[in-house]
């Protein structure tokens, strides 16, 4: 079997600049005799001919591309490729290469121009004897020229040298002076190549070059000469587009002559690069990495010169917020600041974060809030992209500036975040493409991970509590109202619950995007979205759109759920067993039938969940009321399992209680034989009392008279001895002092110690005043 990592096709470069297949073979590298050397040899697969013998020589610039591709040039207009099956086997040949010329295999060019030994030779050499020798500048040796420049592309060192040739001979200037004669002549052919030359020109990648032919006096005529495209049948018109049809327009005037002639430029080359030049081949993708840093860096130099204008910054602020100006220069200014705001993107970090305080300090949200409020639609999509740059540069700042606002607003509608929100939901796009990156705004804005709490206050804690005071409601409100009221035109017979739901795609898809969100703030917001789904019951009404027709909305219903039972808060599982709500998810996964989806299986992943995390009291209640309804389902075993788990618990349940009423039994059996045994007892109650009356005189005096102040209240009884007035009092508690805890000492020996005759009509009320004055007294003894 043949080694696919050798596999390998072979191109050469044909006089269009084209590459051509010339055959698939094997590719090895072994010493030729012949060529007395290390060579590159591809044989064919089909027949074993040998398609390549390339002798690897030690000043050829080999390349390396896009792991699979190694390109070189072998003499003036000869260029070869081999892009192989797999990397394995490019690695193997580059490293083979490498060896040979005894180059680092992490190179991606084998010769650099930049290279040590090449920089001492270029030293060496005289001033301009390492140039290539340019043909002379003339009509009749520009086919010459085009050949040229196109042959060096493929050679870093020779591009190179291309390039000083160029600069060192103003030749750029003399060629368009050549493209000026051929238009006037309507020369057909020499502007044909003048394309291939200012096209291989651009592909030389030097900036050098580029500040030369984007001049002011230069650039219209390289558009010129890249409108002859000689696959063309007839030239394109640029330069009228970019003269004519493409304005300039000035939202303010622009003083700064330099700053207007940069504009000009970055508009200009941006535009060769986007719409002129043809899209570059896989062996040409890094021919205009300096075309993109040229117009990176004018960029970054227009938004700094734009950022120390103060006057200009302040005077579009202005007219950005004054009623009086027109719709029409409105949206000019909107969309100015929003092509402002791309183009800081460009900016280094620390430049960029001045760049929005600049903006900040200037008033641009509460411009923007003035701005989300219009009509417009153009005006409020470039608004919502200039907020999208802001909330990404500092959520904290927008949070900031909107806590502020109710202090100054009394309505809560033009709040900046309500505004945003209702932009979402009246999102006319029918794929809501605007609600999906409002959405991801909202979600950033929300996000406890990027709040900070520095020490004066907490910040998550103020925005969000202002969040769920002035917003929610306003979020939730569409779906609220598309789940208010049941469908009265249902058969009878139907098992849905609530089965109202939004048969329009377009309102399933911004529902869908609300329940996203909440289903975020229940992972995030804790306590916040806790009271705010208890006091809406907001999940019964979520639950009715598992009626959806539209199965993704379904599947978001679900999964709110999914994340709130996934939290394992009895608080949520005690909502959820008062209100019922698994009922509206089984009727859904009986409706589904024996149909095996994506609904079917996310709600067995639900019912799964609780089962393995043992959720006991969504169990009990799963079982006690559906499993009728599940215990059919029997190609999973989840349900049986919720009822195995239920059974075990129950088991345990009543194995507990049945160890419970056996002690409460022994201790009632002890008690009655404690009772019969104070009767035997009665005649060494007297003789315990006195003892203990004697060991303890004056703290037993002192309770017994505190005893019979609570006993009776009148001066009379009070005054009556204790101890001379009680031969019957039942004191039998008094002997089991060592025997019982403290409690019950105290509680039985305070039992009927003096008996009045006049006492059985309050004996009730005593009772009730016995145990709340004396509370205080046992407490202490319990613990003690």
């Amino acid at each position: 079997m043949s080694d696919t990592r050798r596999r390998v096709k072979v191109y050469t470069l044909n006089e269009d600049r084209q590459w051509d297949d010339r055959g698939t073979g094997h590719v090895s590298s072994t010493y030729v005799e012949r060529l007395k050397g290390i060579s590159l040899l591809v044989r064919a697969e089909s027949d074993g001919s040998l398609l390549l013998e390339s002798k690897i020589n030690p000043n050829t610039a080999y390349q390396k591309q896009q792991d699979t591709l190694i390109v070189w040039s072998e003499a003036e207009n000869y260029d070869l490729a081999l892009s192989f099956q797999e990397k394995a086997g490019c690695d193997e040949i580059w490293e083979k290469i490498c060896q040979v010329q005894g180059k680092d295999p992490s190179l991606e060019i084998t010769q650099d121009p930049i290279d040590e030994s090449e920089e001492e030779r270029f030293e060496e050499m005289p001033e301009t004897s390492h140039l290539v020798e340019l043909p002379a500048c003339e009509l009749a040796r520009l086919e010459e020229i085009a050949d040229l420049v196109t042959s060096v592309l493929s050679s870093p060192i020779r591009r190179e040298k291309l390039a000083l040739a160029l600069i060192s001979e103003g030749y750029i200037k003399k060629l368009l002076q050549l493209f000026r004669t051929c238009e006037d002549l309507e020369n057909r052919e020499g502007l044909h190549h003048l394309y291939e030359i200012v096209r291989g020109v651009l592909f030389l990648n030097k900036a050098t070059l580029f500040e030369v032919m984007f001049s002011d006096d230069c650039i219209m005529d390289v558009v010129g000469c890249l409108e002859y495209d000689p696959a063309l049948v007839q030239p394109k018109r640029h330069r009228e587009f970019l003269t004519k049809t493409a304005k300039f327009k000035e939202v303010i005037p622009i003083r700064d002559s330099e700053l207007r002639q940069k504009i000009h430029q970055t508009y200009r080359v941006q535009y060769i690069q986007d719409i002129i030049l043809p899209t570059p081949s896989v062996f040409e993708e890094n021919f205009l990495s300096t075309l993109t840093s040229f117009i990176f860096f004018n960029k970054v130099e227009i938004v700094s010169m734009l950022q120390e204008d103060e006057k200009f910054l302040t005077e579009v602020f202005a007219q950005l917020t004054d009623e009086a100006t027109e719709d029409a220069k409105r949206r000019e200014l909107v969309n100015f600041f929003k092509e402002f705001c791309a183009f800081s993107q460009t900016l280094q970090p620390q430049n960029r974060d001045a760049f929005f305080k600049t903006l900040a300090n200037l008033g641009i949200l509460p411009a923007l809030e003035i701005i989300m409020g219009m009509d417009d639609l153009q005006v409020r999509a470039a608004a919502t992209d200039i907020f999208s740059y802001l909330v990404e540069f500092s959520p904290s700042m927008v949070r900031e500036f909107v806590m502020q606002e109710p202090q100054q607003a009394d309505d809560d509608d033009v709040l900046l975040i309500n505004l945003v929100i209702k932009q979402m939901i009246c999102d006319s796009d029918p794929e809501l493409g605007g609600a999906v990156q409002l959405m991801g705004l909202l979600r950033t804005l929300i996000d406890p991970e990027n709040m900070l709490a520095p020490t004066n206050k907490t910040e998550k804690t103020e925005f969000l509590s202002f969040f769920y005071k002035y917003c929610m409601h306003v979020l939730t409100a569409p779906l609220l109202a598309n789940t208010a009221e049941e469908r009265k035109d249902l058969p009878e017979d139907s098992t849905k619950v609530n089965p109202v739901c939004p048969d329009n795609f377009q309102t399933a898809q911004l529902l869908s995007l609300i329940l996203e969100l909440l289903t975020f703030c229940v992972e995030h917001h804790t306590y916040h979205i806790k009271n705010y789904i208890m006091n809406k019951d907001l999940l019964r009404r979520v639950l009715v759109l598992m009626n959806s027709k539209h199965t993704f909305l379904a599947l978001c219903a679900l999964r709110f759920m999914r994340r709130i039972i996934g939290l394992k808060d009895e608080y949520y599982n005690r909502y959820i067993i008062k209100g019922n709500l698994f009922e509206p998810v089984i009727n859904a996964l009986l409706d589904n039938g024996t149909r095996y989806n994506l609904l079917n299986s996310a709600i067995i992943e639900l019912f799964e969940f609780i089962k393995v995390e043992d959720i006991k009291s969504l169990i009990a209640h799963i079982v006690d009321n559906f499993y009728k309804a599940l215990e059919s389902i029997e190609y999973v075993q989840t349900f049986k399992g919720l009822k195995g788990r239920y059974e075990q618990e129950k088991a345990r349940q009543s194995r507990s209680l049945t160890r419970y009423r056996r002690e409460a039994r022994s201790l009632e059996d002890d008690e009655e034989m404690w009772f019969n045994d104070e009767e035997d007892e009665d005649d060494a109650d007297a003789g315990v009392e006195k003892r203990v009356e004697e060991d303890f005189p004056e703290s037993y005096g002192k309770f017994m008279g505190a005893k019979k102040g609570t006993t009776n209240g009148s001066s009379s009884t009070s005054s009556k001895p204790a101890s001379s007035a009680s031969p019957a009092a039942p004191n039998g508690s008094s002997a089991k002092v060592a025997s019982l805890p403290a409690a019950p000492m105290v509680k039985a020996g305070l039992v009927g110690l003096v008996d009045y005759p006049d006492d059985e009509d309050e004996e009730d009320e005593e009772e009730d005043d016995e145990e709340e004055e004396l509370s205080p007294r046992k407490r202490p003894r319990l613990g003690s």
